[in-house]
């Protein structure tokens, strides 16, 4: 087995490819070593001294590093503890885990274009920020304000808001004309 990686825009945060499925759809966010008792994959890389946490992709697992440690002293063991579970054969995730759109319910008035938000985000904005391990997620619609939940590689990343104000904003604002404002949520 051979595993890719491959940097992102966060220095704190490396993508991990293992050349297999990692989930088969959806993503999974791991932020802290408590979250990740539904995944033997998750709780195995939370093993490694240093990690701060870990999102799953199709096909990548990101980790985020903490400050204290350098890539050069925990890659190796991450390499290895990644390797050792596709090897064991246990699941990435334990029981019956079915991911969800990773998307907030919304219901009321402004339904048609919360839709029109999400089917943009699924459309051309999830698969860019999925190419640097990562995802964004609609956390709510008020009054023109769209709230975005960042997850992987995107929370915490220096170019995170350049690219919510930039990128995000001025595409959903060309898009829909109700939408004024995004901002990013905290978890």
């Amino acid at each position: 087995m051979f595993i890719q990686t491959e940097s992102t825009p966060n220095p704190a945060t490396l993508k991990f490819l293992p050349g297999q499925t990692v989930l088969e759809m959806g993503t999974a966010d791991f932020p802290t070593a408590e979250t990740a008792d539904k995944s033997p994959l998750a709780t195995r890389v939370f093993g490694v001294e240093g990690v701060a946490g870990v999102f799953f992709g199709t096909d990548f697992v990101t980790v985020t590093k903490s400050d204290a440690v350098d890539w050069d002293h925990i890659k190796p063991a991450l390499l290895g503890a990644i390797m050792e579970h596709f090897q064991s054969g246990q699941p990435v995730m334990a029981g019956d885990h079915t991911p969800a759109s990773g998307h907030a319910e919304h219901s009321g008035e402004d339904g048609p274009i919360v839709n029109q938000i999400k089917e943009l985000l699924d459309s051309r904005v999830r698969p860019a920020v999925a190419q640097d391990g990562g995802d964004i997620t609609f956390h709510g619609f008020d009054r023109g304000v769209v709230y975005l939940h960042m997850q992987g590689a995107c929370a915490g990343c220096p170019s995170s808001t350049l690219t919510l104000k930039m990128g995000i904003e001025n595409l959903l604002r060309h898009y829909i004309p109700e939408v004024t404002e995004v901002r990013p949520v905290a978890t």
